[in-house]
């Protein structure tokens, strides 16, 4: 089985009102704990309206976590290509490949936020058909083409990138919601998909058949996609019990719905819930478990992730949708358990361990009667070390230790040493 990968997604989502210079530390801060944690992948966006996302360049926030970080692959989630001239765009990606010694992957969008496209004067239905026409322009230049091109939003005339990537080949994937739109874009190029929206009860309903889209348009370009470059979002806030994970995510989960979702945002279906306790019980899907996030232990990650593999058919990484549920602290306690507990379970690094202490377990009675038969041979005969293991002995006896205790390389007390 092929091991997955494991990374965050930070769109961001932060409740309007701290200090923009220390929130952007913060955000910083958490790349370099999830770099050090060993995480794979670390994605950020861009928007320019709502207050509660204000990363307005992903290449920028990525440009400064390159400084922070040593091997953690840095992507864009995502630039929304149709704000932008696709020659900037390119530019701009492989200069940050080029600053992040070859970690970028490139990941694109038709711009998420209706209140962006208006700002920017473009109507809603040109995003997508946008998005593809400055893909498919980008690639040629990543590519060393030098073109021109005319379109009715952007010219090019004998353009050329007078730097390549790094990367022989940038990583790219297209963000999919629940249209079939960015699979399609995926299959179309024969690049990775990022699916943003399983963090949704409609996106979640969405993603079995979401796959299907991308290796139909795959197959109609002559492309070939691979799930181990489908990246699908998942949330979650953990900690040492479910009831202690529960207690540091209901206010401000709550908080993060009611005021984002459903009055700023406006997310189609979100309406405002009054108890957080039974908002927390939508989110997570209650007794049945089978609601959009995850607020408990790594033992119930593990089961998320299992569960979404079987249902999607497989994929390739997943992607924690970074959040202010719990305070800082606790958020990062919660990355670290997702480390500590969850990746080694599922990618199988703890096999060996695991098997080589059932096998102790299982013949420890035959092992240690050898190992003590072993000692004792090497001590009988020589009357030095028979006095010392006499006063040894005796000593251990009017310590008068409870049975059971821990005695390494010990036989049990009242045992005769001669008959080990």
């Amino acid at each position: 089985m092929a091991r997955m990968k494991f990374g965050a997604f930070l769109a961001p989502h932060h409740p309007v009102g701290e200090h923009p210079y220390l929130q952007f530390q913060s955000d910083l801060n958490l790349v370099s704990h999830m770099d050090k944690l060993g995480y794979d992948e670390f994605w950020c966006g861009e928007h320019h309206s709502s207050g509660w996302e204000m990363i307005a360049s992903p290449e920028m926030f990525l440009a400064a976590a390159v400084e922070r970080t040593k091997q953690i692959k840095l992507g864009t989630g995502v630039v929304s290509l149709p704000y932008h001239h696709p020659y900037n765009t390119a530019q701009r990606i492989v200069q940050l490949d080029w600053q992040s010694g070859g970690r970028v992957i490139f990941g694109t969008g038709p711009g998420a936020l209706p209140s962006d496209a208006r700002m920017f004067g473009i109507n809603h239905v040109l995003l997508r058909d946008r998005q593809d026409e400055a893909i498919g322009v980008i690639r040629r230049l990543f590519a060393g083409e030098r073109l021109s091109y005319k379109s009715e939003w952007f010219e090019i005339n004998d353009g050329k990138l007078q730097l390549l990537p790094l990367q022989e080949e940038i990583p790219m994937a297209a963000a999919s919601s629940i249209s079939p739109s960015g699979m399609q874009l995926a299959g179309k190029y024969g690049m990775g998909a990022l699916s943003i929206a399983s963090t949704s009860n409609e996106g979640l309903q969405a993603l079995p058949t979401q796959w299907k889209f991308a290796e139909e348009a795959a197959a109609k370009h002559g492309k070939t996609v691979d799930r181990r470059n489908w990246r699908v979002l998942m949330s979650w806030h953990l900690a040492e019990s479910k009831k202690q994970a529960e207690q540091e995510a209901v206010d401000s989960l709550a908080l993060w719905y009611n005021e984002y979702n459903a009055r700023v945002l406006g997310r189609p279906g979100a309406v405002h819930v009054g108890d957080k306790w039974e908002l927390l019980a939508q989110a997570t899907g209650g007794a049945s478990g089978a609601g959009t996030s995850v607020v408990g232990t790594p033992e119930d990650m593990i089961k998320a992730v299992r569960e979404l593999q079987r249902v999607t058919g497989g994929f390739g990484v997943v992607l924690g949708f970074a959040h202010d549920w719990a305070n800082r602290e606790a958020t990062l306690r919660s990355w670290d358990l997702f480390a500590r507990y969850v990746i080694p379970e599922l990618n199988g690094f703890t096999i060996g361990l695991k098997d080589s202490a059932e096998y102790l377990a299982t013949n420890k009675e035959g092992l240690m009667a050898a190992n003590t038969a072993a000692i004792m041979a090497k001590i009988q005969g020589n009357p030095v070390a028979e006095a010392a293991m006499a006063v040894t002995m005796e000593q251990m006896a009017n310590a008068a230790p409870q049975a059971g205790s821990f005695r390494p390389g010990a036989t049990p007390l009242g045992a005769d040493a001669n008959k080990a």
